[in-house]
């Protein structure tokens, strides 16, 4: 079955929530929407359940189209996929009392679980967090280290805005609410510090 949605206009999670209730019905969908952020999120969706994903621009929005293989047809069912460790960080410091020593053991945690064996599938920065994957944040090498080990690294999209730092990530990338929910509940453990 194929849909259409139209999703211009609309605030970020609501396109991805849109497009995962359409593919519960749909095996090719059409999505429209109006900004590079919801593009990048709808795709990513797309990809996340092994779908099909192709993209056109025109003058009254993007249009992406996800498809599913005929031979992978999950008659509207979208994949359960389960994820390791996600560790979620909601503070730009460790723990609670002094901020000062705070930082100091944030810092010290995120390079030593670059040296560790055991990381993370993802961290994921929310609130204050997100502070430490942008500019001027001493725990950008470190972070990054981590991407290079395959470690993916989400920082929320919301609470970028609010601090005004959506142009200054260097580490990881920007996220959304939804993206971010759904990798907690599919998550064998999530650590939050």
């Amino acid at each position: 079955m194929s849909m259409i949605i139209d999703a211009r206009g609309l605030a970020c999670p609501q396109p991805v929530v849109l497009a995962k209730k359409a593919l519960e019905r749909a095996d090719d969908l059409t999505v429209i929407v109006d900004n590079a952020t919801a593009r990048q999120n709808v795709s990513r969706l797309a990809k996340s359940h092994g779908l099909g994903v192709s993209v056109e621009e025109k003058g009254d929005g993007i249009y992406l189209r996800l498809t599913r293989p005929a031979e992978e047809s999950l008659g509207g069912k979208v994949p359960l996929l389960f994820e390791p460790t996600v560790l979620l960080v909601a503070s730009s410091t460790l723990g609670r009392g002094d901020d000062e020593l705070g930082s100091v053991l944030m810092r010290t945690f995120i390079h030593t679980l670059g040296e560790s064996d055991v990381k993370p599938h993802k961290i994921i920065f929310m609130n204050s967090g997100v502070k430490l994957a942008t500019r001027g944040s001493e725990l950008i090498d470190d972070l990054r280290a981590l991407e290079k080990e395959g470690v993916e690294v989400l920082a929320c999209g919301t609470c970028l805005g609010h601090y005004g730092l959506k142009d200054a990530v260097e580490a990881g990338r920007i996220s959304n609410m939804y993206e971010i929910t759904t990798a907690l509940m599919r998550a064998t453990k999530v650590i939050s510090i």
